[in-house]
């Protein structure tokens, strides 16, 4: 399986909400196991209340569907009460190693 694109999204937490925020992103792995597309998903911690997500996608369209699901909705009802406005970069996918 090959992976062409990618997400990062980036945000921090709301002061005193980092563990929430960390339950939050614990949720998201249940609502990604229905994307069949989304080949790879991983929720990151960049610092003590800076977080993100990183994954990746065989296609545009899989991208597309992705932002367009259940985690982007979660995501934006979760602005400002649990994080701030996140920010999303799409990416290419240059080089990867996935679990067969």
């Amino acid at each position: 399986m090959s992976v062409t694109k990618g997400l990062l999204v980036r945000f921090d937490a709301l002061p005193g909400k980092e563990d929430d925020v960390k339950e939050f992103l614990d949720s998201g792995r249940a609502l990604v196991e229905q994307e069949p597309a989304t080949t790879a998903w991983f929720a990151i911690r960049l610092g003590p209340s800076s977080f993100g997500i990183f994954d990746v996608f065989p296609d545009d369209a899989g991208r597309d569907a992705h932002l367009s699901g259940p985690v982007a909705v979660a995501l934006g009802e979760q602005t400002g009460a649990l994080f701030s406005e996140p920010t999303i970069e799409k990416l290419d996918v240059l080089g990867s190693k996935l679990p067969a």
